[in-house]
């Protein structure tokens, strides 16, 4: 699979840099986390892909028939062509670290990839995710780093889905931290805050 898979931006880093995936929320484009990628580590490599599915002029990774009704059938998909993208920029790159970030409609791309390919990424931020299915993960995700962060009245992601994901990932070996705030699907400053602790150590790592 080419690395120009997806219509992306990239801020480069020099080789052997880590390298981080941003992943945009429904209706944003490539430029959503792109400098908010490159804030949260300074030493790597930025690649933000634009969804390749419209829903009504907004750009998604993954088609769905209402909210949170997914076309499972293009969501594996669409989780499919992620990897191979995320696997043809590693293999060019051969990065110290490969690390994901990714908002609402991005984090859930980012979720499925990792049920698929539990050693592709090192670490995965999830802002707002929403998986009201069970996944089924390809093998496990021990040593692996992952943070959920969450509104306690998100309408569009219910807490109990987002306590049931961080159960899955638990279960099946993950490092899992969770951020809350009591708000909606927004970011809020806590969460950022909790992104930025997240990357932390592998920031100081690139200094």
């Amino acid at each position: 699979m080419s690395k120009d898979a997806y219509i992306h931006k990239m801020l480069p880093s020099p080789p052997g840099s880590p390298l981080l995936f941003v992943l945009h929320g429904t209706g944003a484009d490539e430029n959503q986390l792109l400098g908010f990628g490159r804030e949260l580590l300074p030493s790597a490599t930025i690649i933000s892909p634009r969804g390749d599915v419209s829903e009504h002029g907004a750009a998604r990774f993954f088609r769905r028939t209402g909210e949170g009704v997914y076309d499972m059938n293009d969501l594996a998909r669409a989780a499919s062509k992620m990897a191979r993208f995320v696997r043809a920029h590693v293999e060019a790159a051969k990065p110290s670290a490969v690390f994901g970030l990714g908002y609402s409609n991005g984090a859930n791309i980012l979720a499925s990839v990792v049920f698929e390919e539990p050693t592709l990424f090192d670490a995965s931020a999830l802002m707002h995710p929403l998986i009201p299915f069970e996944p089924k993960v390809q093998g496990s995700l021990a040593g692996r780093h992952m943070l959920i962060t969450a509104g306690r009245r998100d309408p569009i992601c219910p807490p109990n889905l987002t306590s049931r994901l961080e159960a899955y990932l638990r279960a099946d070996g993950a490092d899992v931290t969770v951020e809350w705030h009591d708000g909606g699907h927004e970011v809020r400053p806590n969460e950022i805050e909790a992104v930025r602790r997240f990357f932390a150590p592998a920031a100081e790592g690139g200094k």
